[in-house]
């Protein structure tokens, strides 16, 4: 390639990470706005949990489509402020990095300098939330202490993508924009078209949103697909794996479930559904996950009112056949 065609695409490459890095602090300048404020209401008795439930309620309800504004993460938020206010020097740094690697910054480590070397690693070496994660999982820190070693002496990974740093699913909620959270093409695909089809089942379905995120202590994950069944009066939640089935599935699935049935079902709906898909390279196979409190009676007539699992089984394996012959 000439290289004046390189220096354009270097030209749109830098533009477009100074672009993500410049909303990504004005994200967190938002959250620790946010954080002060709660922080202050409740330190004056003027607030407790209820109240920033309903806060929460109320900006989902009067603003549906601003989005990462939970009661999870709003306590997150003050939280988050309540940690750095008193150190400048790291409460500058935190505006460097995505909010989500903030939050695995925040829930583990336990101290002052912990969170000041992992925010220098972070920042110096560009680290995605799973590079991240995974330096903090291998106790980096503590072997680097132990060793007496610098920061400096820290083993780089190489990382041409600046925007990997950034390229967060709370900027592109922020952003009003449409992403999804680091999945395959084809997978992201496949979650399109299933969504279609099971819309198109019956009116039963109401669509609740992709890539849902739940939050558990300070994590996030995702669910492929999340619907309400008026009928049933549960939420649905689809989980689509592009491999063969593994016992792990059920147990992924079963563990988003207690986290809808504990933080987004409401007092008077019934405990959520999950459907699992899976497609190998000679099967498919189609299973339901439910309630250990379901009654056998509600059992029959939840798995009467789901989609029958030998059309799920073909309507998965159209969707496979269609996407190779793209």
């Amino acid at each position: 390639m000439e290289k004046r065609f390189a220096d354009i695409i270097e030209l749109i490459k830098n533009s477009r990470a100074n672009a993500l890095k410049s909303v990504n602090t004005e994200l967190i300048n938002l959250y620790w706005n946010i954080g002060e404020y709660i922080s202050k209401k409740v330190e004056q008795s003027d607030w407790g949990k209820s109240v920033v439930k309903e806060l929460s309620d109320f900006i989902q309800k009067n603003e549906p489509e601003i989005k990462g504004f939970s009661d999870k993460n709003l306590w997150r938020m003050k939280q988050f402020y309540e940690t750095y206010k008193d150190f400048p020097k790291l409460s500058s740094l935190v505006r460097e990095i995505s909010w989500t690697n903030n939050l695995l910054i925040l829930g583990k480590t336990k101290s002052e300098e912990e969170r000041a070397f992992y925010l220098h690693l972070a920042i110096q070496e560009k680290y995605s939330s799973r590079e991240l994660e995974r330096q903090i999982n291998s106790s980096i820190f503590e072997r680097i202490m132990i060793g007496n070693s610098k920061l400096s002496a820290v083993p780089r990974e190489f990382n041409s993508d600046i925007t990997k740093a950034f390229k967060d699913n709370y900027v592109f909620e922020f952003l009003n924009l449409s992403e999804t959270h680091n999945e395959p093409d084809l997978q992201k695909g496949l979650v399109k078209q299933m969504k279609n089809f099971i819309l198109e089942l019956g009116k039963d379905f109401i669509f609740i949103d992709e890539e849902y995120r739940v939050q558990v202590g300070n994590k996030d994950f995702y669910i492929d697909l999340l619907f309400y069944h008026r009928d049933l009066q549960c939420l649905v939640a689809f989980e689509l794996k592009a491999v063969e089935f593994q016992p792990e599935h059920l147990g992924q699935l079963n563990f988003y479930l207690e986290a809808l049935d504990r933080d987004v079902k409401k007092s008077n709906e019934n405990p959520s559904i999950g459907v699992l898909l899976c497609k190998g390279k000679d099967s498919e196979v189609v299973e339901y996950a439910l309630s250990r409190s379901l009654s056998p009676t509600m059992v029959s007539e939840y798995k009467t009112q789901l989609p029958d699992k030998k059309l799920l089984q073909q309507k998965l394996q159209e969707l496979f056949d269609d996407n190779r012959k793209l």
